[in-house]
């Protein structure tokens, strides 16, 4: 029989309009209130609370932080109030009105080595290469052809790096041929290799993972022992994503009613050690990185955004940047989740397109625009997604507008720019990724050679007919945005960089205890690689 407390909770929670399952109830009851896991859901459009979407609604960090009060002041920002009859929360974050503004005061001048940034950006030509852009080449419509075409399109692709470089220990066979051969492959002796889509990956209790191999002739069913020792197989623990291509090698374990394929191993795509290409001595100008501007937003920054309009106007380094690329989420949106009308501060959306294209103006005009869409901007959500709409595009100079995902070239310099949404399936299902750190999900794109393996999950995909978020060339420079982080570092020879918002904590981040790292500019030297993280809060 359930508890009163119970009963008062599940009430609360019908009330607000959330479908409580039977996995979730120890966990919920658990909690001292149900409304932080409320708002939670409200604000992500989650409708059913099962002990999967109540770990990812609570459970984003491992501890909630505090809310302190502090002095409230005129005409300035704050976290939202509780109800209409009581004062805003939390600490003031900066101004809401621009005239009101102080100049911004004068920042000390980034301590960069001249050898490592040598040109200045005004003696430079743009030279921008798009390799890929989906910007007026989808062509799916929306049919079961589609998608079949498009996880043919990803094995195919996957499978042939995988032959091509050698990282499987056998020719793969068909699952069909393995399958009629089963009795054959019964043993270590008579090793085997499968290559194919996983799904319906699942953990055992006694830890060993469980999941299905499919490729075009039909589906295997594998498992996978945890290992004795710390092995290489260990990382191959850290779990699948349903959807990603993987090599499979073992036999079959034929007693059973149902045979099912003893997994040895598992193998990845290949990533090798990566050389990075370099721009000329004589183009070694800078690039910029910024993703998450969420202009439009109350929690936008605008007196740090002031600063580094500043930065570009009078810094030594900032006259060596040539390209400045925003990954996604340039403004807010308008409807994107429920209740977002309160959070904004510009409620209409061509106003908010309109005055980031305004604030862009500012930016020196030897500095080009690179700007792809993200979650929150007005193109399709579905992914690979396309280009800001002409009629947006047209307030911009200076600005070159491409899709999400984006393969292009500065200098000779390979950058693939993905905003980053698959990050939320990563964070998910691998136990090594969190939200804290975000280049873990990086490096597993990297490692996958895809950029959103998982069909049905948090990232809407589109099905063209030829998979287009696979990554069929290594970039040497790798960025996303998305969960409002920042890092800079280097995986097998690929430089990563995780773009900083310029959005203050927003109530949901708060209530979850999740800290952005904002108003960090990251400048990078296509000759040099030479890195500087230039910090504006």
């Amino acid at each position: 029989m359930s508890s009163p407390r119970w009963q008062e909770m599940h009430q609360a929670l019908t009330a607000a309009g959330l479908i409580v399952q039977k996995s979730a109830e120890n966990r919920i009851e658990n909690l001292q209130s149900v409304v932080p896991l409320i708002e939670a859901a409200n604000s992500s459009g989650v409708r059913l609370l099962n002990a999967n979407s109540v770990e990812e609604l609570l459970a984003i960090t491992s501890h909630e932080s505090e809310v302190q009060s502090d002095s409230v002041k005129p005409n300035s920002q704050t976290t939202l109030p509780k109800s209409e009859n009581e004062g805003p929360i939390g600490r003031v974050i900066a101004p809401l009105q621009r005239p009101h503004l102080t100049p911004p005061r004068p920042r000390k001048p980034s301590g960069f080595s001249s050898e490592d940034f040598p040109l200045e950006a005004s003696e430079v030509d743009s030279d921008i290469e798009i390799h890929f852009d989906i910007t007026g080449k989808s062509s799916t419509e929306g049919r079961i052809s589609d998608m079949q075409s498009c996880f043919r399109s990803r094995l195919s692709q996957i499978r042939d790096m995988m032959l091509s470089k050698g990282v499987l220990p056998r020719r793969p066979l068909a699952n069909s041929d393995a399958w009629r051969n089963r009795r054959r492959h019964n043993s270590k002796d008579y090793e085997i290799t499968i290559v194919g889509l996983a799904s319906d990956v699942k953990w055992t209790r006694t830890g060993s993972l469980r999941f299905i191999v499919e490729d075009e002739s039909s589906q295997i069913m594998c498992i996978l022992k945890p290992p004795n020792d710390a092995s290489p197989l260990h990382a191959s623990l850290d779990g699948l994503m349903d959807d990603e291509i993987v090599g499979v090698s073992g036999w079959f374990l034929t007693g059973e009613r149902d045979p099912i394929f003893f997994s040895r191993d598992i193998h990845k795509p290949p990533l090798g050690n990566h050389s990075k290409a370099q721009a000329g001595e004589e183009y070694a100008v800078s690039a910029a990185f910024l993703s998450d501007v969420h202009l439009g937003s109350k929690t936008f920054l605008a007196p740090q955004w002031a600063k580094m309009i500043d930065w570009f106007k009078n810094d030594p380094l900032a006259r060596t940047v040539k390209y400045f690329v925003l990954s996604g989420d340039g403004v807010d949106g308008v409807g994107i989740y429920p209740g977002q009308e309160r959070h904004l501060n510009i409620k209409d959306l061509f106003n908010q397109y309109g005055e980031l294209a305004r604030m862009l103006e500012e930016v020196p005009d030897w500095v080009d625009v690179v700007m792809l869409p993200g979650n929150h901007d007005a193109v399709r959500p579905a992914e690979p997604q396309p280009a800001l709409d002409p009629e947006v595009q047209q307030d911009y100079s200076n600005t070159v507008f491409v899709g999400n995902p984006c393969d292009f070239s500065l200098h000779g310099v390979r950058v693939l720019s993905y905003h980053g949404k698959s990050i939320d399936d990563f964070v998910a299902t691998l136990r090594s990724v969190t939200y804290s750190k975000p280049e873990m999900a990086m490096q597993a794109m990297l490692e996958r050679r895809h950029l959103a393996p998982s069909w049905g999950g948090k990232t809407p995909l589109s099905p063209e007919p030829e998979d287009r978020l696979v990554i069929p060339e290594i970039p040497d420079i790798f960025v996303t945005g998305h969960v409002h982080g920042h890092f800079v570092g280097d995986h097998k020879g690929t430089l990563m960089v995780h773009s900083s918002t310029w959005q203050d904590q927003t109530d949901f981040q708060r209530m979850l205890g999740f800290q952005p790292k904002p108003c960090i500019l990251t400048v990078v030297n296509l000759h040099t690689y030479a890195s500087e993280a230039i910090h504006f809060a």
